[in-house]
């Protein structure tokens, strides 16, 4: 399709574009909202079902868990039926899943409508993302996805907020799940009557479509339409070929693992802040839902901060590299402020918790912490995509179902290890954990172009690593 079609998603107007943006960070909003979502509930849930908190802290992980599945069966269904139904389909069933866990009679059925729930919620995790790659050129996406990703970062600090005050207005437990319906009713509707097809594969099959009807000529044919690959083949490429390439790429293997104890560190705080906040300085729960708040605040702040520093330095690398494309390494700048400041709020968080120590101390912690999960996650995720091109996509599914494998799986010791060690010595154990890690953004910057060299599905191995001669000054003033 060519730049200027008029059907083609990325010609549209950018209002519509910033439009269909914001959009699809809604729909992500929508779903890692539910996830954390229980968390201000879990006594009552407690209460009612008589379980213990092993069990009720499955209701946040088995929706993450959710996750590793879902992306799985949606990017790959989005590529034959395209976005807007996947969107559709998911969002309606993923809905009545709500309804279910709003009217559950036991443990058993709040759990598996909470896992079902988390697998269709995933949707929006898998195809927004490609979304965004569907309307945006290069030049602009870094500016959409940076707002873009506050969404599902966001999602989770809110959630307990919100329960945590329903919970103490003294609603009923079950209307946590109807206020999801109605937020996941809402949003289908919206995207219903709103959200039009990006995928241009899809587009062209409904343009040949068009023509055939109209001209009788069964010569119009759409690329997509001569696809001859058998079901089997399509399950063995889509479900098999991310892990291929993970196994295979040390570089993406070290990207994952980093990224995945941030994420699972994200959902291990629902389990540490009560613990410091509640137990420790006597908040309710309400309030300690409050406390992740400025973790969604240094989010913010570094949204800003990528978007006046470090986004414009990029630009003016791209005016010197032309007419080739910038080094995947140049993406790993701000992860280099990141890495420690991921690490320092750690130690800072840990060694301020004691309940003489004024709640404000640890409470700003979350501050750099939401900064430096935003920076890291924009900076590697941009190095996957950069790096590795036509395959990214896979890259990225492998990526989102072991990230989501940590999301789910540190709430489970979360508790037992803070009780354990106290918050003192646990965050201590995170910290030194993300030293460790923290080197990996580092050495990509230094010999990442010697790894993308010599990898096999990276097809930037060639690209040049300094600025041409008559750019150099502008390139040194965009490292």
């Amino acid at each position: 399709m060519r730049p200027d079609d008029s059907d083609n998603p990325k010609s549209w107007s950018r209002p519509y574009r910033w439009y269909i943006t914001m959009l699809s960070a809604m729909l992500v909003l929508n779903a890692t909202f539910a996830s954390s979502a229980p968390e201000g509930i879990i006594p009552d849930l407690m209460e009612q079902f008589s379980f213990g908190q092993e069990v009720a802290t499955l209701t946040i992980a088995l929706f993450v868990a959710g996750y590793c599945v879902g992306p799985l069966l949606w990017g790959p269904l989005s590529e034959q039926i395209g976005r807007k139904p996947v969107f559709l389909i998911t969002f309606f069933i993923y809905t009545g899943f709500q309804v279910g866990c709003a009217l559950s009679p036991n443990t058993a059925s709040i759990l598996i409508f909470r896992f079902l729930g988390g697998t269709f919620a995933a949707a929006p995790l898998a195809n927004s993302g490609a979304v965004m790659s569907d309307i945006w050129d290069a030049d602009t996406r870094g500016k959409a996805l940076a707002l873009f990703t506050l969404a599902p970062f966001a999602g989770p600090t809110l959630g307990p907020t919100v329960s945590g005050f329903m919970a103490v207005s003294g609603v009923s437990w079950r209307w946590i799940f109807w206020l999801l319906t109605l937020f996941a009713g809402t949003c289908l509707v919206v995207t219903l009557f709103t959200l039009p097809e990006t995928f241009v594969p899809i587009l062209l099959v409904k343009r040949a479509q068009k023509l055939r009807a109209e001209t009788g000529d069964q010569r119009y044919w759409a690329p997509l339409e001569r696809n001859t690959m058998t079901i089997g083949q399509r399950l063995k490429h889509v479900l098999g070929r991310p892990f291929v390439v993970l196994v295979r790429e040390p570089m993406l293997i070290a990207i994952t693992l980093y990224m995945s104890f941030v994420y699972g560190c994200i959902y291990l705080l629902f389990e540490a802040y009560p613990i410091v906040f509640s137990e420790g300085h006597h908040f309710n729960i309400g309030i300690t839902g409050l406390t992740f708040l400025p973790i969604f605040i240094g989010g913010l702040l570094g949204v800003v901060v990528y978007l006046v520093i470090f986004n414009p330095r990029y630009e003016r690398a791209i005016a010197a590299f032309a007419p080739h494309p910038v080094p995947p390494e140049y993406r790993l700048e701000l992860c280099l402020w990141a890495s420690p400041m991921f690490a320092i709020s750690f130690f800072w968080f840990g060694w301020t918790s004691y309940p003489s120590i004024s709640y404000w101390a640890p409470l700003m912690a979350g501050v750099p912490l939401g900064m430096s999960i935003i920076f890291l996650f924009l900076g590697l995720f941009n190095y996957v995509i950069d790096a590795y091109l036509f395959v990214a996509a896979s890259a990225l599914s492998s990526m989102t179902v072991v990230r989501s494998l940590f999301g789910a799986g540190f709430p489970l010791f979360a508790t037992q290890m803070f009780d354990t060690l106290n918050p003192r010595w646990a965050s201590t154990l995170l910290g030194c954990l993300a030293i460790v890690l923290g080197p990996i953004p580092f050495v990509l910057r230094a010999y990442g172009h010697h790894l993308r060299r010599n990898s096999k599905y990276s097809p930037t191995g060639d690209l040049p690593t300094k600025p041409p001669a008559r750019h150099q000054e502008k390139g040194a003033q965009a490292v």
